[in-house]
C-alpha cells in the first residue's frame, strides 16, 4: 500500500531528525512534516532528514492534520500514518502498527501507550487521568473498547475519507476515535513505547493547556454524543472551547 507518515511539527527542531530518521524506510513512501507556524528551525532540520515539508500558518494540531491528508489524498497515498513530531513515540514500531492493515484486518489502528511500555515520567498523571476518563465515556456511549488516545495511529485514507474530520484543535484525534466508532470500521489498538518527550509539551507541560485540552476533548465527546442521540450523563456540564483554544499541539 502507498503509505504517507503525517509528522505535524510546532517548535520541534530538536528532536525532528531523529524522528525523521527512526521510520522504517522500506515500509514508507513519503515523510510529511507540516510545520505549523514553528518560530525556530523545525523545518530546515525537517528537509534536511529527508522530508516533505509543508507549511501551515494556523496553529493547530488539527488545521496541521488536515493540512497533511489534503496533500496525501492528492499524492494517492492509501494508508496514513500520523505521527508526533516530539520523539516521544518510536517511530520504529510502525511496523508493528500498520501491520493490522496490511494484513486486512483493520482500517484503523491506535497505538495504546496504556498498553505498551512507558518510561517513567513519560506520560503526567494529567495526562494519565485524561485518557482513562475520555477512554471511559467512549466506551459507555459508544461501547467501544478503546485505552488510549495516543497520537501515534494509522488508518486506510479511504476509511479516513469516511470520516470527514473536521477539529482544528485538540479534539483531532478523539473526533477520529468517535467517528470511526460511529462509521463501523474494524478497530483496533497496538501496544506501543511511549518515552519522555524532547523539550516541554505545549500541552500537558503547562496548566493552560492541560485544561485547555480536557475541556475541548470532553466537549467533543458530549457535542458528538448529543448530536448522534446517545445517552450522556447528566450530571456532568461543559461548555464549548473558547476562540483562544487554537494553541497547537
Amino acid at each position: 500500500m502507498h503509505t504517507l507518515v503525517i509528522i505535524p511539527a510546532f517548535n520541534e527542531a530538536r528532536a525532528i531528525g531523529q524522528v525523521i530518521g527512526d521510520i522504517p524506510a522500506d515500509l514508507v513512501d513519503e515523510v510529511v512534516v507540516v510545520n505549523n507556524a514553528s518560530t525556530d528551525a523545525t523545518e530546515a532540520n525537517a528537509r534536511a532528514a529527508g522530508a516533505t515539508v509543508l507549511r501551515e500558518h494556523r496553529q493547530g494540531y488539527g488545521w496541521a492534520c488536515l493540512r497533511g491528508i489534503a496533500y496525501a489524498e492528492a499524492q494517492g497515498a492509501e494508508l496514513i500514518v500520523f505521527l508526533d513530531g516530539d520523539y516521544s513515540d518510536h517511530p520504529e514500531e510502525l511496523t508493528q502498527l500498520v501491520a493490522p492493515i496490511l494484513a486486512g484486518k483493520a482500517d484503523f489502528v491506535v497505538g495504546s501507550r496504556m498498553e505498551g511500555e512507558r518510561e517513567p515520567g513519560a506520560m503526567l498523571p494529567q495526562a494519565l487521568i485524561g485518557n482513562r476518563l475520555a477512554c471511559a465515556l467512549m466506551r459507555w456511549i459508544w461501547d467501544v473498547d478503546y485505552t488510549d488516545l495516543g497520537p501515534f495511529r494509522a488508518i486506510r485514507a479511504d476509511a479516513l475519507r469516511r470520516l470527514q474530520m473536521e477539529d482544528k484543535t485538540f479534539g483531532w484525534t478523539i473526533e477520529m476515535q468517535i467517528k470511526a466508532a460511529e462509521a463501523g470500521l474494524r478497530i483496533t489498538e497496538v501496544p506501543v513505547s511511549y518515552r519522555r518527550r524532547v523539550g516541554v509539551s505545549k500541552i500537558t507541560g503547562t496548566i493552560s493547556g492541560t485544561v485547555k485540552a480536557s475541556a475541548k476533548i470532553l466537549w467533543t465527546i458530549f457535542a458528538y454524543a448529543l448530536r448522534r442521540g446517545r445517552n450522556v450523563p447528566q450530571h456532568v456540564a461543559t461548555a464549548p472551547p473558547s476562540a483562544s483554544e487554537t494553541v497547537a499541539a
